[in-house]
């Protein structure tokens, strides 16, 4: 229902003319009425088509008036604009000083003395639209005057400007929030509003002014722009941000919310229960629990990037390394990096620091190891570093009599929330014809690898003594396994002058892995996304020519990424390919994508505690930054220099 504003009429003392016979007459000192600096127009308790109340000291003046020729018509002026005092910012001056009201004080205000909460929320907008708009609404409305309770000539009472300055002035709240969210009810407790005016006040009801009012286009065109709700639509604070935790109902649990964040809060009797020794997988505010995992993959799929190259021991690193780290099948970056290296530089820590600079700052070294020349690296969003439990690292040596350590394999595990991961990196065997070779390294490596070591395993159960891939939930397995092609050199250069799908196709009916892993013989268990190009061994350095040497070894899948899941369809392959642009060596990497399931966990499990290599971090950063200045010069330099040479 529309409200209606209240506003009680004088009787007529004996002796005295009424109020009526007043009509299109109004005493002089009112043709000057002015708004109080801290009041608003057209928000009175009575609507302007009755008439405003006029103050004690003028109403003695117009009970007097006897002469009819005496007054003059009036033309209504629109009021003037509030001033309002803008403040520096909400939190600094303003909502440090408010006090808010506890959830008994804003019952026992809505059900006590004063205007309803129906009433205040009906009558507050459509008094405010019927004045002028209120641009200066959209900045601080802290600084509004406190209501200053100002006595008039006659009997000490408030003025009409004065109780609407203490209305906007106490109502802050009803302007900070947006709108009733569904479900919820609006805070309205805690505007308090003056006291109802006396049935003695009189109230001068002119007819004139109500035509010259309805009359006035100007005042028409104000009325249609009535607004619907109170929005503060220029301030940070506007529709399109979240609401201000000042309009949060205080006895809601959302009132603990912070609306500047999308974190959960965090209940006081959780902190004070919990021992986080044990922990649960959904226990409300356990940190490896569904409820965190929940806010970070709401899917519960983590993306993974693996990638294995044999770098065939060269020091020259390639100039850059986005092929390889930032492919062009995918659009986004992955959560996990993953990077196995055989026969690496010589300088492993600017293979390391050429790894961060092209990641960039948003990923973390989260662990780092090395056998020999073998070379395994894990990069993390480093949002992610809190859920990682801590990395365990193992080694083990195939070829012995070397002192070298260039054959054997090298594997890290730890927990990601509630799924332990097993990463290794492995360098079998060379030669066409050493699959024997190759077998026994792969049963030495799943027989001797001790891990884990003190991180718990998430199911014992299921888990074999003798193979260390059973004792994890994922496993990923790459390297070069050295595993041929059969049938020379000449049936594989038929098979690559085929088109792409048919001479791969060609090339995996002989290739000896295959084989062997359909006989059960090596990598038992494990899968093999479906290959897609050409093989990754042996080119010429620099070229994209196969081995031309007087060697002329056969062209080969020597370098390949293998997968292991506990519980069936948890890894899905995304994509599965090599890297023909980086030609520093031999062999060209090869690196695969995919999506793997992640399960909440327990809080049970010795935390890596956001550990990761910060030197290393800083280093890639600043050389990265070091870089894009020099290109922005080199840029610079040579516009400058065209110009030259055109004039």
């Amino acid at each position: 229902m529309p409200s209606k504003a209240v506003c009680l009429r004088h009787t007529a003392a004996p002796g005295q003319r009424p109020a009526g016979t007043l009509s299109g007459r109004l005493p002089a000192p009112a043709r000057d009425l002015a708004l109080s600096p801290g009041s608003l127009p057209g928000a009175c308790t009575e609507a302007p088509e009755d008439g405003p109340t006029l103050p004690r000291n003028d109403r003695a003046e117009a009970g007097s008036e006897t002469s009819p020729a005496a007054a003059k018509p009036i033309t209504p002026r629109p009021p003037m604009r509030p001033r309002l005092e803008r403040a520096l910012s909400l939190d600094d001056r303003g909502w440090r000083r408010r006090r808010f009201r506890s959830s008994q004080e804003d019952l026992a205000a809505q059900d006590g003395a004063g205007l309803s909460g129906d009433s205040v929320q009906s009558t507050a907008p459509q008094s405010l639209g019927r004045g002028l708009p209120l641009p200066c609404l959209s900045t601080s409305l802290q600084e509004i005057p406190k209501p200053r309770w100002a006595t008039g000539s006659m009997g000490g009472s408030p003025t009409w400007g004065d109780r609407l300055s203490g209305m906007v002035s106490t109502s802050l709240d009803l302007l900070h929030r947006e709108a009733t969210p569904a479900g919820g009810s609006p805070r309205l407790a805690s505007l308090r509003t003056p006291h109802p005016p006396s049935s003695s006040e009189p109230t001068v009801a002119s007819n004139t002014l109500r035509t010259a009012n309805q009359a006035d286009s100007e005042q028409t065109d104000r009325k249609q722009a009535v607004p619907t709700r109170l929005v503060r639509a220029h301030s940070s604070l506007g529709p399109s941000r979240p609401r201000s935790p000042l309009a949060c109902d205080d006895r809601s649990l959302h009132s603990a919310r912070s609306s500047f964040s999308l974190l959960a809060p965090i209940r006081t009797k959780d902190i004070r229960s919990r021992s986080y020794l044990e922990g649960s997988l959904l226990a409300s505010g356990a940190l490896l629990g569904a409820e965190e995992l929940a806010q970070y993959f709401p899917d519960r799929s983590l993306a993974l990037f693996v990638a294995t190259w044999n770098m065939q021991g060269q020091k020259e690193l390639p100039p850059n390394l986005d092929e390889l780290l930032l492919p062009t099948e995918a659009d986004y970056t992955q959560d996990l990096y993953v990077i196995g290296v055989q026969e690496g530089c010589s300088d492993r820590r600017e293979w390391e620091t050429r790894l961060q600079e092209t990641l960039g700052p948003r990923y973390v070294l989260l662990s780092s190891a090395a056998h020999g020349v073998l070379y395994l690296s894990l990069f993390i969003r480093r949002d992610l570093i809190w859920f990682c439990s801590e990395v365990e690292c193992a080694t083990v040596t195939t070829r012995i009599v070397s002192q070298i350590k260039t054959k054997g394999a090298l594997g890290a595990s730890f927990t990601f929330f509630g799924t332990s991961f097993l990463f290794i990196t492995s360098h079998f065997t060379s030669g066409d014809g050493k699959v024997a070779e190759r077998l026994l390294d792969y049963t030495r490596t799943v027989q001797a690898l001790a891990l884990p070591r003190n991180v718990p395993d998430t199911n014992p159960y299921r888990s074999s003594a003798v193979d260390v891939t059973t004792r994890f939930d994922e496993v990923f397995w790459f390297g070069d396994f050295n595993f041929r092609l059969g049938g020379g050199r000449v049936a594989v250069e038929a098979a690559l002058r085929q088109e792409r799908e048919a001479a791969v196709q060609a090339l995996l009916q002989q290739d000896q892995l295959t084989r062997e892993m359909k006989n059960g013989s090596v990598f038992r268990g494990f899968q093999e996304p479906d290959i897609v190009f050409l093989p990754s061994y042996k080119f010429d350095l620099g070229k994209d020519t196969y081995d031309s040497t007087s060697k002329q070894r056969t062209p080969s899948y020597t370098d390949r990424v293998l997968y292991r899941s506990r519980h069936k369809g948890d890894i899905q392959p995304v994509t599965y390919s090599s890297c023909p642009g980086i030609k520093t060596s031999d062999h060209r990497p090869v690196y695969g994508l995919f999506r793997v399931r992640v399960r909440p966990g327990r809080d049970n499990i010795p935390l890596a505690a956001g550990k990761f290599d910060r030197e290393l971090y800083l280093i890639g950063i600043k050389r990265r930054i070091s870089k894009e200045i020099q290109r922005q010069q080199a840029l610079k330099n040579q516009s400058s220099s065209a110009i030259c040479s055109v004039s």
